[in-house]
């Protein structure tokens, strides 16, 4: 049994929020509140609108032309969909690891260095030697790269290159790691190695991972919601959500009968 007498604070409040592609009504009136330093998971089949959530968590979805987002997203209070606030500060503050690993066509360092250098992190070249081994330790990679941290971060295995990409998003000091499918591409020692982090990473961060392998959410969620034709349909402890599912359609899909 996990240990919920200690709930923490709440770290992403979202109310009321409605996405549409064009026509296409992706994801329909979702309220959740997300704890801090947990891991969420986001379950449910292929199209059903977690992704789509996801990315409206850092404004991902402002890059599509034909999106349209309504309702509210607070981040620690502060309403993060405002005009006023500025999604490139805002995705310092929310770190995003993607589906494939995607290191930029750099050095391992200058992987790393990118988001500090963006957002003046660093005063100088030892600050940032600094903010380097700090994220790469975090992302439990760097005793395999240290000695090799001019060559290109493209060179690595993929598990490497994933979490090469998991200290990049967190060299920014973030306070929320977002994962989408972040395990996918990898093989399944690479993924127990990320699983692992993950569970780590929780430590410092709110983290919400989308994961198709329900496995994978069980083992690494404290929170799971399982999303279903654009509904967030249920949300709650990742234990009862798995052994006792109060909706019929969670039950039907952690049972293999949808999806």
């Amino acid at each position: 049994m996990k240990d919920t007498s200690m709930t923490e604070a709440i770290k992403i409040s979202a109310q009321n929020v409605d996405v549409y592609y064009a026509e296409k009504h992706a994801l329909k009136d979702v309220s959740v509140e997300i704890e801090d330093k947990t891991v969420t998971a986001f379950i449910g089949p292929s199209g059903c609108g977690k992704s789509t959530f996801l990315r409206c968590i850092n404004r991902m979805n402002d890059t599509i032309d034909i999106a349209r987002v309504t309702g509210q997203i607070l981040i620690d209070g502060e309403d993060i969909t405002a005009a006023s606030v500025d999604p490139v500060q805002l995705r310092a503050k929310v770190g995003m690891v993607f589906q494939k690993p995607n290191p930029f066509p750099k050095s391992i360092y200058e992987n790393v260095a990118y988001g500090p250098k963006i957002h003046g992190l660093a005063r100088n070249k030892s600050d940032m030697d600094e903010i380097v081994e700090r994220a790469l330790r975090r992302g439990a990679i760097w005793e395999e790269v240290k000695d090799r941290l001019h060559e290109p971060g493209t060179g690595l295995s993929g598990g490497q290159q994933q979490r090469l990409c998991i200290a990049r998003a967190v060299a920014t000091e973030p306070q929320v790691l977002l994962m989408d499918e972040p395990c996918s591409a990898l093989d399944p020692i690479a993924t127990a190695q990320v699983e692992e982090l993950i569970d780590e990473l929780r430590r410092s961060y709110s983290v919400v991972i989308v994961t198709h392998s329900m496995q994978q959410a069980a083992r690494v969620s404290q929170k799971t919601a399982f999303f279903h034709l654009g509904n967030m349909v249920e949300f709650g402890d990742t234990d009862k959500i798995f052994t006792n599912p109060e909706d019929p359609r969670t039950e039907s899909y952690i049972s293999g009968r949808i999806g």
